[in-house]
Formats: C-alpha cells, structure tokens, sequence
C-alpha cells in the first residue's frame, strides 16, 4: 500500500487544477466516496496493528495533501474569476501569436503501436471502411445467424445486406492473406463502426489494430511472446498479465489478454469494473476455416491473429476515463497533448 501512497503523492503533486472543471474532475477522483483516499482508507481497516502504525501516517499525509491542493486552487481560481469580472479587456494590447498545434491523442498512440510492431517484422496494410459481407463475416468463420449480423450491432449500406460498414479491421486481414503469399506479418489499423449506445466506454465508431502471421509450425508461444513484447513496450515492464479462454469465431484456440489497470493502480475503478484488470484485446491461432477461405494451405500453413482497440489504449496511457472526450473535439482536453508531438 505504500507504494499506492506514493505513487498517488506524485500524481496529486503532478496534477494542474487551473479550472473549476479539473478541480471537480480532481476532488472526485481522490476525496470522494468512491475515490482513491476513502478506497484505501477502508483498505487500511483490515490491516494489522503493525501495519498500521506505519501506513496510517502516510496515508493521512496524504489525505492531507490532497485537501490542501483542493483549497488552494480553489481560492486561486476564485481569485482569477473575480478579477476577471471587474477588468475590461484592453483591446490595444498586441494580439497573441499563433498555438502551436498537437496531434490527436489517437494519432500519437497508433504511431506507437505502428512503430512498436514494425520493429518485429509487421508491415501496415489498410483496407475499406465499406467491406462486403464476405470480409467481414464470412470468411471469417461466422455461421449465418451469428448475432453480429443483425442490424442492431451493424450498419448495413441501404438495407443491403452485402454492403455494410466494417465492424472491425479484421476485414483487412483477408483481403491481404488473398493477395498475398505465406509468410504474412501484418497489421491493419483503422476506424470502425457498431451500432451501440453512446457512454463513457462505448461508442458507435472507434479504432482498431489487428495482427496476423501466417508461416509453417507457429505456435500458441509465438503468439504469446508476441504480445507479451507489445505489453511491455507499450505501458513497461512491470505491467502484469495474464491470458483467459475465450472465445472468437476467428481463432481457436482463442485467448483474452487483461493487464493490470493503469488508471487505478490495481485499486479499483469503473474503468477496470474494481476488479485491478482490463482488458486490452483477444487473440488466438488462427482457424483452418479461414485459412482454407483464403486459399491457403493449411497442411504447410498455421498463424495466429490479435485485435485491439486503440482508445482503450490511450484511455489507459493518458489515464482517461470517459471514451466519449476522443471524438467531442473539447480543445481544452486536446491542449493537453501538445507536448507529445
């Protein structure tokens, strides 16, 4: 727990409240019902006595940390609207010079993942955003009542039922393994779309990356270590992981690959549903089924394929915890990034 109040102290430390806005985002966060301090003060209940008599100062400390940063940005912001009220702008003062402009926090993170993937072999295809039902679905591998068919989870093109908008980069996948040859290394990254209900962790459109690699004798390790590089490349070595049976009409075998939440510190937060975990995508080796639609040999061929959602991935580097600030265009979140160029 030590290391929680440690970690916390510098993020308390860290954090900038220059607007009401960030103030009440930071007061919720660390001192309300649900947030990180009353979290680990009922944590710090169920400990021994000896324990206690250690992490009880800390964590008071920084209890009082936090209260004191609150009241003293809150007096400074009162202070600046005040003043802002009683003075008229000066309209003969030079005008200001022009921002320097930022790239989408979107745009940094699929540049990382590129770059990290392109490091081990993978080259980046792209593909349509309009695919047919052929490289969405039936290629591969989902039988034709699959519920991901169904209108309510994709947009199909003027009720055509061969026209729709991709429900995931997938698709690429197949129209590269069709116009390629074995061996295949590649990623396809791209936005997609799903006809779900708008909230803080879901959304109608959002980005995805999907990976594949086809040669002879790869196995379920290749994979493993394939993502196990990812992880750590992207959010540091000493990311936890872990990998659960599932299931994909795709893959089989078929995994979910979860690492411990970045947001909370294994705390507990809505992002991570309080469990510590998130997942981050699914993976598996790939079926014969949609090797052999692909017209590939599967007596000299094998593979294995992982997808991902990149705003779950900024959402977890930049510590964000609403899905829906990626796409408002709200610039005082954009600003934030102007130093990730």
């Amino acid at each position: 727990m030590i290391d929680i109040i440690e970690e916390l102290c510098q993020k308390i430390e860290n954090t900038i409240l220059g607007d009401k806005e960030t103030l009440e985002k930071f007061r919720h966060d660390f001192i309300g019902k649900k947030g990180f301090i009353p979290t680990l003060f009922e944590s710090f209940k169920a400990l021994p006595v000896s324990e206690k008599k250690i992490i009880g100062p800390a964590l008071q400390s920084l209890k009082n940390e936090a209260e004191a940063k609150i009241k003293n940005a809150t007096k400074l912001i009162e202070t600046y609207v005040a003043s802002s009220t009683t003075h008229k702008e000066d309209t003969t003062l030079p005008s200001f010079g022009p921002e320097v402009g930022s790239l989408h926090p979107l745009r940094i993170i699929q540049n990382k993942v590129i770059s990290i993937f392109e490091r081990i072999g993978f080259n980046l295809v792209d593909g349509p955003e309009i695919v047919g039902d052929w490289h969405n679905f039936g290629a591969l591998n989902f039988a034709e009542n699959h519920p991901a068919r169904e209108m309510q989870d994709t947009f199909f093109i003027q009720r055509n039922p061969d026209k729709l908008l991709r429900t995931h980069t997938t698709s690429v996948q197949i129209s590269t393994c069709e116009s390629q040859v074995p061996p295949v290394r590649a990623i396809s990254m791209g936005r997609v779309f799903r006809n779900e209900a708008i909230s803080a962790r879901s959304h109608c459109f959002f980005h995805q990356i999907d990976g594949m690699y086809i040669h002879t004798h790869v196995t379920f390790n290749d994979l493993k270590e394939t993502i196990y590089y990812f992880i750590y490349e992207m959010f540091g070595k000493e990311t936890k992981v872990r990998f659960r049976a599932s299931y994909f009409p795709f893959t089989e075998p078929s995994a979910e690959v979860d690492i411990s939440c970045k947001l909370c510190a294994g705390i507990g937060c809505t992002v991570c549903k309080h469990s510590g975990w998130v997942e981050i995508l699914g993976a598996g080796m790939i079926d014969p089924n949609v090797l052999m639609n692909c017209k590939i040999d599967i007596d000299k061929y094998n593979g294995f394929a992982f997808g991902m959602g990149i705003e779950r991935i900024a959402m977890l580097c930049y510590r964000i915890d609403d899905l829906r600030l990626f796409s408002e265009n709200h610039i005082a979140f954009l600003r934030q990034f102007t130093a990730c160029l």
